[in-house]
């Protein structure tokens, strides 16, 4: 049902930090001369801090439970919050590989080339460690039905600060007023941004549920096993 050797755990979370950490520190530019906040008004970025947080937590907690009951046990100790933070990056994957880049998304004028090392690191690298983790070490049969519909909260807090935030003032990095093509109200329209979200709603609630279905089967397997 889940992997049960904390040290596999630990050494799995530590690589998945570096590497988020290295999708991040290049995303935001860092080390260079291209350093702006702006990027952090992003969904992407948003979420690939979640992650990161979310790992350094199960990494000191994992470290927590080696030193305290040794080096075997399930190390997860709250699964239906990590398949949460599992839904929150994978909203980034999909929009990215369904939306942004088959449609060469077009920043600030420039134009853009999917696919870089930075985009493969904070839209595919991280989504699939973190889906990974879980499958790997998150004890399965926790998940409730309903779940899937609570993980679509965190997409509308962003969605409602992407609405709010030019009305405060702020922008999209050079003066945008959205941060993706199928959120822009003067191109779509108020009714063709909202059939869009309504759309992209009900996918990734339906993709929640095959995470749900996953887990439901992956359990009942174990129990039958066993």
């Amino acid at each position: 049902m889940a992997v049960k050797s904390r040290r596999f755990a630990l050494a799995f979370r530590l690589i998945s930090i570096a590497l988020i950490v290295t999708g991040l520190v290049r995303l935001v530019g860092l080390f260079g001369t291209g350093w702006s906040w702006s990027a952090f008004v992003f969904y992407t970025t948003q979420s690939n801090v979640v992650c990161l947080i979310w790992m350094l937590a199960m990494a000191a907690t994992t470290t927590r439970d080696i030193i305290r009951d040794g080096p075997q046990g399930i190390p997860t100790p709250w699964p239906r919050l990590g398949a949460a933070v599992m839904m929150a990056i994978t909203v980034t994957m999909l929009i990215y590989l369904v939306i942004l880049a088959p449609s060469t998304f077009i920043q600030g004028g420039e134009g853009y080339q999917p696919f870089t090392l930075t985009d493969d690191l904070i839209h595919i690298v991280t989504p699939c460690l973190i889906i990974a983790d879980w499958f790997l070490f998150s004890p399965k049969g926790r998940l409730r039905a309903y779940d899937p519909v609570l993980w679509a909260i965190l997409p509308y807090c962003y969605l409602f600060f992407a609405f709010t935030w030019p009305l405060l003032g702020g922008d999209f990095g050079k003066g945008r007023r959205y941060p993706y093509p199928f959120m822009d109200v003067e191109a779509n329209g108020i009714g063709g941004v909202a059939l869009q979200i309504a759309i992209l709603t009900v996918t990734l609630i339906g993709f929640g549920y095959l995470y749900l279905f996953a887990d439901k089967m992956i359990a009942r397997h174990h129990q039958r096993a066993s």
